[in-house]
């Protein structure tokens, strides 16, 4: 099970990985973004360079070979697995509420709520427009679907954004991966290229960090 994970998450043999479980991978990447969306417990699930990893191993090959993975395959069941996951983490919202946060293992919260409010705080700053660019908002996209539904929102007016936001993500960071693919650069350095993706994906809320930070300080 270790020898799994570490497969799925170290991202530069992600290769291996994808050979050894063959058509399964997709099973398995519909699986990680559902959660990741999905369950509110589950933020930390590296979405963002998967997508992209997925794509790069979706592109042919120079010589015209097909790539390991289906690119139709890998859009449309990801996006589906964005859709659906962030659906089942607003009714969660929707239906248990703050109860969520007294959820307990060993003595530690499940849900910390200090990720909500920043959530709540985005949600504030950027409006509904929020959840469409917490898609690419690294916990953040975790938690929105999460307060939306605690805050009973409009459930057809945030399917609908949700819906675009989940195409504008999968589509933009996988295909980004594919059309990359034959960067000699990129194949060889997957890793550095999905740690610059997730410093990237972060970098709004490292900004917002540092300016509510010195604001206090000014203030």
């Amino acid at each position: 099970m270790l020898d799994f994970f570490h497969q799925l998450f170290d991202l530069e043999h992600f290769g291996t990985f994808v050979r050894n479980y063959e058509n399964y991978i997709y099973v398995i990447l519909f699986l990680v973004i559902f959660v990741e969306t999905g369950l509110v417990i589950m933020p930390f699930l590296p979405g963002d360079s998967l997508l992209f990893t997925a794509g790069l191993f979706a592109a042919p090959a120079i010589d015209g070979t097909p790539g390991e993975l289906s690119l139709a395959m890998v859009l449309g069941l990801l996006v589906i697995a964005a859709v659906l996951g962030d659906n089942v983490n607003y009714w969660i919202g929707r239906k248990l509420g703050l109860g969520v946060f007294n959820w307990k293992i060993r003595g530690r919260q499940l849900v910390k709520q200090s990720l909500l409010e920043k959530t709540e705080a985005f949600f504030e700053k950027n409006g509904v427009k929020a959840i469409i660019m917490a898609r690419f908002v690294p916990l953040v996209r975790t938690f929105t679907p999460f307060a939306a539904g605690i805050g009973k929102m409009n459930y057809r007016k945030f399917l609908l954004f949700d819906v675009i936001g989940g195409f504008l993500w999968i589509f933009s960071l996988t295909l980004a991966g594919y059309f990359l693919g034959n960067v000699d650069w990129i194949k060889h350095n997957i890793e550095k290229v999905c740690l610059g993706i997730i410093f990237i994906s972060v970098l709004p809320m490292i900004i917002s960090f540092l300016r509510a930070k010195f604001g206090k300080k000014h203030a």
